[in-house]
């Protein structure tokens, strides 16, 4: 979390590859990142929700989620048609949207989706990929509350059936301190929280900040 502007959505683009960090490294599973593209890191087990999303919207829901399946399992776009008629990868998709409270809206396209079920169904697309860490940037920003009770519901039974970890860039306090296990609070591209909920609460460097006291 933190103010408009500290570098969270940055962080995010570092960690997948979009852009390359001015200094220090990224590792994951023990591994160091240099030099790997996003291709190169999502073949690691990283995948990403954007804050605009990414849907194809002529495509139906199924055939959406069954891109990402189809790329999860190393077969040719240039047979997208062929991979339809695959009954163990399209189960695999609807179990996936399943998993994302979309069962029974295969056949839906997707530009005829609420925005709620949208975020729902690009994260069911990147569970598709089999993510070991998954990051999601602003998944909730214009959802009403009870879409946002749903999506955080979502989150936590990804993180419980699927062992995924989940990074998460939100602006809704409430929403954070709900789900979060561990909070990291950025501003002006610095850490200057890392801890519990209950301690990123009372952290007085995070209400100075959220309070926009003068920097000396």
């Amino acid at each position: 979390i933190g103010p408009n502007g500290a570098g969270k959505s940055t962080l995010i683009k570092q960690i997948v590859g979009e852009i390359a960090p001015d200094a220090g490294r990224v590792v994951f599973g023990g591994r160091d990142l240099a030099g790997l593209d996003v291709a190169a890191r999502a073949r690691l087990g990283m995948a990403r929700s954007f804050q605009v999303s990414s849907l194809v919207p002529d495509f139906s829901v199924l055939e959406n989620v069954m891109l990402s399946v189809q790329g999860a399992s190393g077969a040719s776009f240039r047979f997208f048609r062929r991979a339809l008629a695959d009954r163990a990868l399209t189960e695999r998709a609807q179990g996936h949207l399943a998993a994302a409270g979309l069962a029974g809206r295969e056949g839906t396209p997707a530009d005829a989706l609420s925005h709620g079920e949208r975020r729902k169904l690009e994260i069911a697309m990147a569970l598709a990929l089999r993510p070991q860490a998954f990051l999601l940037d602003e998944p909730m920003a214009g959802m009403n509350v009870e879409e946002k009770e749903d999506m955080s519901r979502f989150i936590l039974d990804v993180n419980d059936e699927f062992g995924t970890t989940i990074a998460l860039i939100e602006h809704d306090m409430g929403v954070v301190m709900d789900i979060a296990d561990r909070v990291v609070v950025m501003d002006y591209g610095k850490k200057i929280g890392d801890g519990t909920p209950d301690e990123v609460r009372s952290n007085q460097a995070v209400i100075d900040a959220y309070l926009g006291v003068a920097h000396d």
